[in-house]
């Protein structure tokens, strides 16, 4: 049975208890609206750790003002139930007021590495992400947090965030979990209407171009980015925000390919905007 912790206090006493045990605790930090990528990151983590809490809190501080934070799909009932099926022992589900009783005091601000791609488009938005990221692994101390490729700037940034503010807990990537049609899974896919949803498989494809253009030599990222915006020009009605190339983790931008890089691409959907990337 999987208990519901609202308050900030009772999970860091409850973490503590079996810390002092010493037992391994898994974190996977979510916003809700679970699909099957959030419960691949959960199953992994019940395997690997004594004690598994999941966090689910839609987080205001990274939502910008014209942002679809207040239709953010909240289904905690569905997800509670999805969480006991799967046998995750603790949900941490605070309210904004218990996270953030008053206005902050301070702040932590993301440098270069949120200045491009998904920062570039949403200024503060990594902020917001690393000052929740950063209250819950001191609420609940985890051995080990989940996060998943599919927001790679995002792990990135989590990776550096833990590097540099030494804190105890080792990142565990998860791979992106994919439609039986090569659709990435979303919180957000539920905005798609029919007829983009039939279109949205094409954002993988143009991944996979690119990925066979790679293997077969090109080390032009024009070349590369060019491809896949025709691609996607020819087979999406959304528009195409960014298509990106860079060297991963440290999200340089790539003129000639070298080393392992990040193929990025954002699309506008009528009431989704979707990501999608490949790392080579």
């Amino acid at each position: 049975m999987t208990q519901v912790v609202e308050y900030v206090k009772d999970m860091m006493d409850i973490a503590s208890t079996y810390r002092s045990q010493g037992k391994t605790i898994g974190l996977v930090p979510t916003m809700g609206a679970l699909h099957d990528g959030h419960l691949k990151m959960m199953k992994q983590s019940i395997e690997e750790n004594d004690v598994t809490a999941v966090s689910i809190f839609v987080n205001p501080l990274q939502f910008g003002p014209n942002e679809d934070f207040d239709n953010y799909p909240r289904l905690f009932a569905s997800d509670l139930e999805k969480l006991q099926q799967i046998g995750v022992d603790y949900v941490f589900h605070p309210t904004v007021e218990e996270m953030y009783p008053r206005e902050l005091g301070m702040t932590i601000t993301v440098g270069h590495l949120a200045q491009v791609l998904e920062g570039k488009k949403r200024p503060g938005h990594f902020d917001g992400v690393v000052t929740v990221v950063n209250k819950l692994f001191n609420i609940i101390q985890p051995t080990n947090a989940y996060f998943g490729k599919k927001d790679a700037q995002q792990l990135a940034i989590i990776e550096k965030m833990v590097e540099e503010f030494n804190h105890a807990v080792h990142i565990v990537p998860i791979d992106i979990v994919r439609e039986v049609d090569g659709l990435a899974k979303s919180s957000r896919n539920i905005y798609l209407t029919d007829e983009e949803r039939k279109e949205a498989v094409h954002l993988s494809k143009s991944l996979e171009l690119a990925q066979q253009l790679y293997d077969q030599g090109e080390r032009d990222s024009d070349v590369l980015i060019n491809e896949i915006t025709q691609y996607l020009q020819k087979h999406v009605s959304g528009e195409i925000v960014e298509v990106a190339i860079y060297s991963y983790p440290e999200l340089e931008e790539q003129v000639t390919i070298s080393g392992q890089i990040f193929i990025s691409l954002a699309v506008k959907f009528s009431q989704a905007r979707l990501i999608d990337n490949i790392i080579i």
